[in-house]
């Protein structure tokens, strides 16, 4: 496969990346959440590339759970809110950290430690929290919503099911791989596979941490630092197919809305995978169609666009890659790379047409495509003294069921803390990707 690459030349706190035109200075916005005097922009904008849906209005940071004052900064056309109080206050026995968040019918599910915190996003309450009795789990690392059921990854190398109840509260209904599915491999043989010397696992089972999960349809895709791409089926739990994916640990994974998987790893690769089917079988099997290796450091994060066709990859390099489609996913190009970031990409999220990242340097950018090809860094958001690990969104509707242009985005970080930033645009906003 064929890879060609245009990666532009940036400053320190912005970047611009296009495949093609001259560079501009685009504006660049810095707020932070521990001050209580107006901040000003930190650049001019420029007059080339305006965007027709550009930051409009308010950005308004809260830390959960709520307080009931808040604070009112006007800078230039945004405003910030900032409230101040830790999610070590709640019911935690030691320090706690942000791993993953999720956001799913009005809940916000944040994994801290080996506990699920379940927050109400409307009114910013603890409503539950879960896995609490099974320290022996390990940390959460991923969350994903299937089928009405909340699947978590573990640190025990297991994958645990979940079902809500009437009084929002998580009832515990089944561990992957389940006892059956290992009683139907555990005899043959040719079902285990050698993880390390002198020791085999069945090749339904993770035999290391698994680091990520994905949903597309009725199937979830898991990953693991053991190197493999799993396949479970949301409706029985059965493990349909596993694969050694990569050459170290897999620290990300996303699935297009047309089912193609895209993989992270610790080795700077990215690869495809998609189904085909299998000569005389009815069955379709995974397999690889693209090896994409532009990184220099391990991949940390992978974010796709709503319509599927870009893709974004962060990495201890510092650097967001944005990958597009040309004809399909089997041939993909890189025609950009953002920088700004002064240490190592840990988690990306997009939005229509805004990428939040957030960054081992404490910071979340807001990144956004103009109608001329451009990427600029619109807004820089400082308020976690910890670096920023996890990012969620959800959008707000209003009375009558229309989102105006809102969205939250929760950022939390290694400081136990979780912020939501309101941020309203101009027009309205399509469905979360």
């Amino acid at each position: 496969m064929k890879v060609r690459s245009w990666l532009s030349t940036c400053s320190s706190t912005t970047c611009i990346a296009t495949s093609g035109g001259g560079a501009t200075t685009p504006s660049t916005r810095r707020f932070h959440s521990n001050t209580s005097s107006e901040i000003q922009s930190s650049s001019s904008s420029s007059s080339q590339g305006t965007s027709s849906s550009s930051l409009n209005s308010n950005l308004s940071l809260l830390t959960l759970p709520s307080v009931p004052s808040l604070q009112k900064l006007s800078p230039e056309n945004l405003n910030l809110s900032v409230e101040t109080h830790f999610l070590t206050n709640l019911q935690h026995r030691r320090p706690v950290y942000i791993n993953f968040m999720a956001v799913n019918n009005n809940l916000l599910y944040a994994a801290s430690g080996d506990e699920i915190n379940v927050f109400e996003i409307i009114n910013n309450t603890l409503v539950d929290t879960f896995n609490g009795d099974k320290v022996s789990s390990g940390s959460v690392k991923s969350i994903a919503f299937c089928d009405g059921k909340i699947f978590t990854a573990h640190q025990d190398c297991k994958i645990r099911v979940w079902k809500l109840t009437i009084h929002k509260k998580h009832k515990l209904i089944a561990t992957l791989p389940t006892l059956e599915d290992r009683f139907r491999k555990f005899i043959l043989p040719q079902n285990y596979v050698k993880v390390r010397r002198h020791k085999k696992k069945l090749w339904i089972e993770h035999h290391d941490t698994v680091s990520g999960l994905a949903v597309y349809e009725n199937s979830v895709s898991s990953i693991s630092w053991d190197k493999s791409l799993k396949i479970w089926r949301a409706s029985d739990f059965r493990c349909t197919e596993s694969i050694t994916a990569h050459d170290d640990s897999i620290n990300a994974v996303i699935v297009s809305n047309d089912g193609i998987i895209y993989t992270g790893s610790a080795d700077k690769r990215i690869k495809v995978w998609r189904t085909a089917p299998l000569p005389e079988k009815k069955e379709k099997k995974f397999h690889l169609i693209a090896t994409l290796e532009k990184h220099k450091s391990a991949v940390n994060a992978l974010a796709l666009n709503s319509a599927g066709n870009i893709l974004f990859s962060g990495s201890c390099d510092r650097s967001i890659l944005v990958w597009e489609r040309e004809d399909s996913a089997n041939y993909m190009v890189v025609i950009g790379a953002l920088r700004g970031h002064s240490r190592a990409i840990l988690c990306l999220i997009s939005v229509n047409d805004f990428l939040f990242s957030g960054s081992a340097d404490q910071t979340v950018r807001i990144w956004q495509r103009r109608i001329d090809g451009l990427y600029c860094c619109l807004t820089v958001l400082d308020g976690h003294q910890k670096p920023v690990r996890s990012l969620a969104a959800a959008a707000m509707t209003a009375e009558g069921g229309d989102c105006g242009g809102a969205v939250k985005i929760f950022s939390g970080s290694f400081d136990g803390e979780i912020k939501v930033w309101q941020v309203e645009v101009s027009g309205a906003i399509s469905p979360l990707s």
